[in-house]
């Protein structure tokens, strides 16, 4: 069954060109990472972005497990910083 979460997706593509960061948090597997990785990328190819521009890093990846920490202090003092141009979703 899929759900196709259209809410959340049209959040999404609403704020795609307004130069801030997106940030989806959710309880585990809610549906975060389907949302990024199939949706929003189903999205983005449907309006010729093409493939070779789309990035998709799971941080879940065993062999990607040193930049979870990097990325977690980075964005902890991104928030911690109060920029105006971070977004939480």
């Amino acid at each position: 069954m899929k759900f196709n979460r259209t809410y959340y997706l049209n959040e999404l593509i609403a704020r795609k060109h307004n130069g801030m960061i997106k940030i989806i948090t959710g309880l585990r597997r809610s549906g975060k990472s389907f949302l990024l990785f199939e949706l929003f990328k189903d999205h983005l190819l449907a309006n010729g972005v093409g493939e070779d521009h789309i990035v998709a890093i799971s941080l879940e990846n065993r062999r990607l497990k040193n930049l979870r920490i990097p990325m977690s202090a980075w964005l902890t003092s991104m928030l911690a910083s109060k920029m105006s141009r971070c977004i939480m979703c």
